[in-house]
Formats: C-alpha cells, sequence, structure tokens
C-alpha cells in the first residue's frame, strides 16, 4: 500500500499550482520568447552594446566635416592648434591625460623583401615595438604605403606623420621610429616632462648641428627616432620640410646645396635628415628655440657602438639582480615600469656606468632589400639584429615565465624560482 500511495503522488498533477511539467513549459516559453526579443531587436537595430564599448561621435561640426580639408602633405594646414582643440572638448573621456599621450608610427615599404630573411626580421621588429608600447600603454600605427607618390624611402615618413597628428588629434606625442630600429631596453620610459618646452625631440649633438664650421655633420642628429608634438608648429615644419624633398620642383637644388653644405654627405639627393639640419641651423630662431637634441640616452643608438656588448650586458644586469631580492621577485606585465625604475636605482647604487641602450638602430643594414652598407661584412647584420631582438624579448619573456638558452637561439626553458640567483 505504501508503494501505491507513493505512486500515485507522484503521479497525479498538481493542477492547482505551475509545478512538475507545466513550470518546465512555461520557462520554456519564457525562454523562446527572450530568444526572439533579442533576434529582433538585432535586425531592427544592430548588435547591442553597452554605452562602455563605444565612442559617440557628437554631433556638432569639427574640422572633419570640413570638404576643403586636405591630408595631403603638399597643402599646409592653417589653425590646427584651435582644430584639434574644439576637437578634444566636444570628446573629453580624451582631453584627460592628452598631454601624455604618445602613438608610435612605424612602418615598411609596400613590396615584399627581396632579402629572404627580411619580411622575417621586419615582422620581429615589429612585434618589438608591439611589446614596448603594450607595457607604456601607447598605441601603434603601421604604415606600409607610400601616401605620396613621389614621397618614398626616407621622405615617406613626412606624408605618414602628418596624416596620424589628423586621425589623433586625441594624442600628444607622435613618435616616428624607423622598421629596423629596435627596443633593447623595454623598461625604459622616455622623459616627456623633460620636453614640455619643445615640440620637437631627436637624437643629436649641437655642436654637430648649429655650427659653422668643419664640425658640421649630416649626421650631426639621426631622424629615425623622432617625438614630435601634435600642434600647428609642427605641422608648419613638416610643410616647410616636405618642400625640400622630392615632390619640390627645386628637388636637385636642394641636393646641390645640401651637399656643399655638408662636407662629409656621401650622395648627391637631399634626404629628410640632412634637410632637417640644415633647416634647424639655417632657421635656429625659427625651428631651432622648440627642438630638443637628445643626448643622454639613446633615443636612437648606432648598433655598431654595442657590436658584441649584449652578451656581457646580460650578464651584468643578472649580477644586479643577485644583489637584489625584489628584482628577481616574479610580477604582472604591467607593472614592469616600476621594477625598471628599482633596477636603476640599484644600477647607480653599484656605480656602473653602462646601461643598456634604449634604442639599437640598424642604419645602414637594409635587412629588406639586403642591400647593406658594404663596409659591413657578411650577414653580421641579420644575425645582430637576431641577437638584440632576442636580448629584448628576453625581458618580455621572462614575465611569462620563460627564457631562451641565449641570445642566438630560439629555444626556452622555464625561469626557476629566484633567478637568477637559484638557490641548490
Amino acid at each position: 500500500m505504501t508503494i501505491a500511495k507513493r505512486k500515485r503522488g507522484c503521479s497525479i498533477p498538481n493542477h492547482n499550482a505551475f509545478g512538475g511539467f507545466p513550470i518546465i513549459v512555461l520557462l520554456l516559453l519564457v525562454c523562446a520568447l527572450w530568444f526572439q526579443r533579442n533576434q529582433l531587436t538585432t535586425l531592427l537595430l544592430g548588435p547591442t552594446t553597452t554605452t562602455s564599448e563605444v565612442v559617440l561621435d557628437p554631433p556638432g561640426n569639427t574640422f572633419y566635416d570640413d570638404p576643403q580639408l586636405s591630408y595631403s602633405i603638399e597643402k599646409p594646414l592653417k589653425q590646427w592648434d584651435k582644430k584639434r582643440s574644439d576637437w578634444l572638448q566636444l570628446h573629453p573621456s580624451f582631453a584627460a591625460g592628452a598631454q601624455d599621450r604618445i602613438l608610435l608610427v612605424t612602418g615598411s615599404q609596400p613590396s615584399p623583401c627581396k632579402n629572404p630573411i627580411g619580411d622575417h626580421l621586419l615582422l620581429r621588429c615589429f612585434k618589438n615595438k608591439v611589446d614596448y608600447c603594450r607595457i607604456h600603454n601607447c598605441e601603434v600605427y603601421y604604415s606600409n604605403l607610400h601616401l605620396h607618390p613621389k614621397m618614398d624611402s626616407f621622405w615617406s615618413k613626412l606624408p605618414i606623420i602628418r596624416s596620424t597628428m589628423m586621425a589623433h588629434p586625441e594624442v600628444e606625442w607622435i613618435w616616428w621610429l624607423d622598421a629596423d630600429a629596435i627596443f633593447a631596453d623595454m623598461e625604459f620610459k622616455i622623459p616627456l616632462e623633460r620636453y614640455k618646452d619643445h615640440n620637437l625631440v631627436v637624437h643629436g649633438w649641437s655642436n654637430m648641428v648649429y655650427t659653422e664650421s668643419e664640425n658640421m655633420s649630416w649626421t650631426g642628429l639621426n631622424a629615425g627616432s623622432l617625438l614630435i608634438r601634435n600642434c600647428q608648429w609642427s605641422m608648419d615644419l613638416l610643410h616647410v620640410w616636405a618642400q625640400m624633398g622630392p615632390l619640390s620642383s627645386n628637388y636637385a637644388k636642394w641636393g646641390k646645396i645640401l651637399t656643399s653644405t655638408f662636407k662629409d654627405k656621401p650622395f648627391p639627393l637631399p634626404d629628410d635628415q640632412s634637410s632637417l639640419i640644415y633647416l634647424l641651423s639655417k632657421q635656429r630662431r625659427k625651428w631651432g628655440g622648440k627642438t630638443y637634441l637628445e643626448e643622454t640616452y639613446d633615443l636612437e643608438g648606432y648598433w655598431i657602438a654595442t657590436l658584441g656588448k649584449f652578451e656581457g650586458l646580460k650578464n651584468m644586469y643578472n649580477e644586479i639582480e643577485e644583489e637584489a631580492s625584489v628584482l628577481r621577485r616574479r610580477h604582472s606585465e604591467k607593472v614592469s615600469v616600476w621594477y625598471g625604475e628599482m633596477r636603476e636605482l640599484y644600477l647607480r647604487k653599484s656605480e656602473r656606468t653602462e646601461r643598456r641602450p634604449f634604442v639599437t638602430h640598424f642604419t645602414g643594414c637594409q635587412p629588406c632589400s639586403g642591400d647593406h652598407n658594404p663596409d659591413y661584412k657578411g650577414d653580421v647584420c641579420w644575425k645582430e639584429m637576431q641577437r638584440v631582438l632576442n636580448f629584448a624579448d628576453n625581458q618580455i619573456l621572462r614575465n611569462y615565465g620563460f627564457l631562451r638558452k641565449d641570445l642566438m637561439t630560439s629555444s626556452v626553458y622555464e625561469v626557476p624560482f629566484g633567478y637568477p640567483r637559484v638557490e641548490a
């Protein structure tokens, strides 16, 4: 009887309540209606997003709405400071922190590399820049086009920089870095406060730029790594600078002027670097006053100067870490800059004068074409590029728990706890 009652009690539905099977049906019905509602919303309005996922563009007119606006390097752009200021006022979320915002710009030629290893090296050089910017919260723009048909080779960066300024009014600094320039110190932070009164920062030496003596050189600065402020002054400089390039009808004439000015210039046609030095020296009051020639750290360092030194640098930094437990502590990638500042304190305390070069620039190597400077023997360029890339990548890779076995291999091993001071 007990069993029968249990069967009966379980088999008779409750007609006075939403229980058992009807509840399941009700839930399925609600889910189906909800699914159809979302489908209808998506069909009519498009995919739904929260306001935090998109940045609204207010309906008020900005400089972008001017049909006469030109992105071409050939046409001057006036009142850029006001245009940019007005845009930031309409986009207050970008105005906050704009003074310290950097966009790194780099690029390469439109065609595939002739050098068999060229595309691989350019890819790794780009990865190196992405890694650095991820740590330092800056964005990257890579261009592989000539935005003006005549402005190719080293001149191609001028139209790219100008267009990038216009595309990113929220950015204070555009940082151009040649494709063959590699970050060798991933923790180093650009000292922007030092440049608060300047609009152009470039690695160079005053006694080789602002002089009329024989010491004046077309290598008095290097234009392969430069910071330029997003402002009207920079727009004007880019326009004047470009007029010395291949789009000018006086291109050949400028070549003669530059070769007569710089006795060590090895080729007759104008290049961007000697043209910039000429402008700074001949119009110092107009351009030189707002230009900072940086020589206290390697904003751009010549690779030959550090040739054969990276294994020793690796060992030196390991010795510092063996003495400082805080530097051996495992940490996330996002706090790498703080550890870099701590590392610098210990380096000063140790009185070691040598540092990791910030940027190592492989000028004359031409990794894509392979037509390197004939003074560089064999494949020394490609091998040293890989060594520096691996040296930098080890600084990134360690945060992911691994290191290379040496600077010329892709083989890795898991970093033991407490590295490099590992207890037996």
